[in-house]
């Protein structure tokens, strides 16, 4: 997972992601403390489909499927995440996990088949 520095927001994470062809997905996270609000966030930045289960496994389905979108870079940007880091940390762990493999598995060196790929950015 690419980690950006702390000091770079989110607005300009997107600007440099737009820069590069690639579509921003900003997930503000700033007032989700809990897994659930998290889950939510990302489906909403990702505009991920009706039949997203809210939980963990359909999330990295959903992250490493993303047919819905326009093929090309895909660059999630998890703002605040340090909300949820502090409020719930084994939470935390396990979405910052879900959103690591599923950037591993949708990068250039692994061939994705409809030319999508993801990139996730820690901001704020």
């Amino acid at each position: 997972m690419t980690t950006v520095n702390p000091r770079l927001d989110s607005a300009t994470a997107a600007d440099q992601a737009r820069a590069r062809g690639a579509y921003p997905h900003v997930v503000d996270a700033a007032s989700c403390p809990d897994r659930c609000g998290t889950l939510d966030a990302i489906a909403s930045a990702l505009s991920l489909p009706d039949h997203f289960g809210h939980n963990l496994d359909t999330l990295y389905d959903g992250l490493t499927d993303l047919s819905w979108l326009p093929p090309g870079e895909h660059v999630l940007i998890w703002r605040a995440a340090d909300v949820l880091r502090r409020s719930d940390p084994r939470s935390y762990l396990a979405v910052h996990g879900v959103l690591s493999d599923a950037q591993r598995a949708l990068t250039p060196r692994r061939g994705t088949r409809d030319g999508r790929r993801l990139t996730v950015v820690l901001a704020d």
